[in-house]
């Protein structure tokens, strides 16, 4: 129970931290407070006999053990002689309370009791899980307390508010594990500076409103007994008390009552059998220093005890005999009790192993992984998780029998061993690339088509970009000094064309005759030619003067000029009667006739008349004339 009152009166002092508040902590347990709220939990019937109590214990235990927490049971020894009243009101023996003796001893424990009996099976499941015991010689509290002030550990569990009257410094008032676990926490530090309470004052509290070792005074609440404490002060509160007693709390109260004490004399009459009383049913100063004196001087264990260094001493962890205590408590397999606790004892090497690197880290020493004085308990990491939002990975454990897998947060694995998150990350990335392999490919063989395709329409746009005749242009062909440049483009021009017009009509429908043998033994190559570019207007049907884009070399030109310009009138006769090519034989004369005018046949029509044509003469470039067919009449005059 504690004082009366006391965590009311220290509610402003309350903080709520998360349970990762505990980690690499030491802290100690008053297992007799932890026993009763796991027991008042599960109020029902059935909670004793399915022992849901120490279900509620050992979940609490694996959550302090995955973060590493040193843990140490207290349990409570003899009853103290100032609490025998106390005590046996609770057992409900009230008859006895008021009994008085001349000497009143501490009294043993029944150690056959229910709660006894449930204190043991506490003890068991902590030695399997490597929790070890210290039996106190009185309050279990005051232990805890003895054992924060002296620094063996940074806090205690208790739910008795007068562990701060016994010297504790750092107070865990309850543990919840639901939404990530949370503690109740009290620092005696914040107690001082916000409330202006020391050990003195709430010592004090104790006398005046009750707690184990008192009845307290009647007629005082919480907010009447904090200023008179306020009043006197922290410093000379218990020594004023060892010397007034109960003048002291005349003198404090009476102050408020003063002037009324002047002023009416039967009130003040009643006034003085209101405090004779209250006199009566006060503890005496003997009484008052007995209470600050079982506060003060707790009979405890001293910290350099043999009792209290083994305490203080880890011990291993027993899988072996926490199966057959799960077994023989709640009936699990060993499996499933492997599954519970494994992966918090994993979890627990690994932050031992991540303190081991920082401390190494701080003294200034680099060790790599592999070199490490203990192995790393992570083999690698398989994949990663979220875990109730949080960041985490499931990692392989190496030297750990019965586990192979678990998921544990990634912030934890970051501080003890990154390398193994690079080693993932790594492989990842390896993974991916391997996947992606067929797309880069199949992206590459586009790509080289896509390239392909660029040069051929470049080619093309080089070649004809808005299809429109090249005679207008050039009627004669190119100027001289372009024709000896683009000679070897005209012909790579020509093939490709030829390769593009694969559905090309016969050649045969376009020569009907063939010049005489001298003629092509004289100019073979204007010949050829002359075929290529006939065969090219036949597949495209386009004008021929599109085609056309150069003439031969200048020495064939100057050797056979008639030729040239008779082919140029040939192809602006067919293009001007819009006819098929087929329709139209083309007649090389001999040497000899060169100088007359030739004929162009229509085979298609009938004969027309006769008629003579008119010849115009034509000077070129190199000064002679030649005699070029007018074409320039339509059918209807011929």
């Amino acid at each position: 129970m504690g004082v009366k009152n006391l965590w009311d009166i220290l509610e402003s002092c309350k903080k709520i931290l998360p349970l990762h508040h505990l980690q690499n902590k030491r802290v100690c347990i008053d297992l007799s407070c932890w026993i009763v709220q796991l027991q008042n939990s599960s109020k029902n019937t059935a909670s004793v006999k399915d022992k849901m109590y120490l279900r509620g214990l050992f979940h609490r235990l694996r959550a302090l053990l995955a973060l590493n927490c040193t843990i140490v049971f207290v349990a409570d020894g003899s009853i103290p002689a100032i609490k025998l009243d106390t005590y046996r009101k609770r057992l409900g023996l009230v008859n006895e309370a008021g009994t008085k003796t001349k000497k009143v001893l501490p009294l043993e424990r029944n150690m056959g009791s229910e709660f006894s009996c449930m204190i043991k099976e506490a003890k068991v499941l902590g030695m399997a899980l490597g929790i070890p015991c210290l039996d106190s010689l009185e309050e279990a509290e005051a232990q805890c307390a003895l054992l924060n002030s002296e620094s063996l550990c940074d806090g205690c569990f208790s739910s008795d508010s007068d562990i701060f009257l016994f010297g504790a410094k750092t107070v865990y008032r309850d543990m919840c594990l639901s939404d990530g676990g949370h503690i109740v926490c009290y620092e005696m530090l914040d107690i001082q500076q916000k409330l202006g309470y020391g050990r003195n004052s709430l010592i004090t509290l104790a006398i005046l409103l009750g707690s184990d070792y008192s009845h307290g005074v009647r007629g005082f609440g919480p907010e009447t007994a904090c200023k008179i404490v306020k009043a006197v002060g922290d410093d000379i509160i218990l020594q004023q008390i060892r010397l007034e007693g109960l003048e002291l709390i005349k003198k404090t109260k009476g102050k408020k009552r003063e002037k009324s004490l002047i002023t009416n004399k039967e009130s003040n009459l009643v006034h003085e059998q209101n405090i004779t009383g209250n006199v009566q049913n006060v503890l005496q100063r003997d009484q008052f220093v007995k209470v600050s004196d079982a506060y003060l001087k707790p009979k405890c264990r001293s910290p350099d005890s043999e009792e209290v260094r083994r305490a203080i001493v880890q011990y291993p962890f027993h899988r072996s005999k926490l199966q057959q205590a799960c077994d023989g408590f709640f009936g699990w397999t060993p499996e499933k009790t492997d599954e519970y606790i494994l992966p918090k004892i994993g979890e627990r090497d690994l932050r031992r192993f991540s303190n081991l690197r920082s401390t190494l880290s701080v003294v200034g020493v680099q060790v790599p992984l592999n070199e490490m004085p203990v192995p790393c308990p992570i083999s690698s990491i398989i994949k990663q998780r979220k875990v109730q939002g949080s960041d985490c990975y499931e990692v392989a454990w190496e030297h750990l029998d019965g586990l192979k897998t678990s998921v544990v947060p990634a912030d934890l694995i970051e501080s003890a061993c990154p390398e193994r998150i690079t080693e993932f990350q790594e492989r990842e990335t390896l993974r991916k690339n391997q996947k992606r392999k067929p797309r880069t490919k199949k992206s590459d063989k586009k790509a080289a088509v896509t390239e392909l395709d660029l040069k051929l329409q470049a080619l093309m746009l080089d070649i004809e970009v808005d299809s429109r005749p090249v005679s207008p242009l050039f009627p004669n062909g190119p100027p001289i000094e372009q024709k000896n440049s683009v000679q070897e483009e005209d012909s790579e021009l020509q093939a490709l064309l030829l390769d593009i017009e694969a559905e090309s009509r016969p050649v045969s429908s376009l020569f009907s005759r063939r010049p005489p043998a001298e003629e092509r033994s004289t100019v073979p190559e204007v010949d050829s030619k002359l075929q290529a570019l006939l065969l090219d207007i036949e597949a495209e049907r386009r004008p021929v003067s599109t085609v056309f884009s150069s003439c031969p070399p200048v020495e064939e030109r100057n050797a056979v000029p008639d030729v040239d310009f008779k082919l140029q009138a040939l192809s602006l006769d067919i293009e001007a009667e819009n006819r098929p090519v087929s329709t139209v034989v083309c007649r090389r004369l001999p040497v000899k006739q060169r100088n007359v005018v030739p004929e162009v046949i229509d085979l298609l029509t009938p004969s027309p008349a006769i008629r003579v044509r008119q010849v115009s003469k034509y000077q070129q470039t190199f000064g002679s004339q030649i005699d070029v067919i007018d074409l320039c009449d339509s059918e209807t005059d011929m």
